[in-house]
């Protein structure tokens, strides 16, 4: 048993054939991995003969293990609108481009409520 985890396409998809654009950045990340020195030499050809002979996901088991985990998320939004702002620091509001949309949701939203209880007052 190897030690991904489940939800790795590695091991959830074993069948799945890979992608030259998918095989080119292994071998680029597996590089990078061999410069900083966590990848000994021997390892290193071995695994980028793997990269290169496979055919699959599941082929690719050993080379993805050795590999550092992706972050599989981008910095929130509102993060990198804040920019340098201290912590506690209030900062301007970037405004809402959609705001007259807004106002007409809202104001055809009461408009409806408003004839629903006229019509029911009238009825009743």
């Amino acid at each position: 048993m190897n030690n991904l985890p489940i939800s790795s396409k590695y091991r959830s998809q074993p069948d799945k054939p890979i992608t030259e654009a998918e095989r080119e950045d292994l071998a680029t990340r597996l590089n990078e991995e061999f410069a900083r020195g966590k990848v000994d030499e021997d390892d290193y050809r071995r695994l980028l003969d793997v990269v290169f002979a496979a055919r699959t996901n599941g082929d690719l088991v050993p080379v993805a293990e050795v590999l550092p985990a992706r972050a599989t998320h981008d910095q929130p939004a509102i993060v990198a609108q804040q920019g340098s702002a201290a912590p506690g620091e209030l900062v301007a509001s970037g405004g809402n481009p959609n705001k007259l949309a807004l106002v007409a949701v809202v104001g055809g939203g009461i408009l409806a409520v408003l004839l629903f209880l006229l019509l029911a007052i009238v009825i009743f």
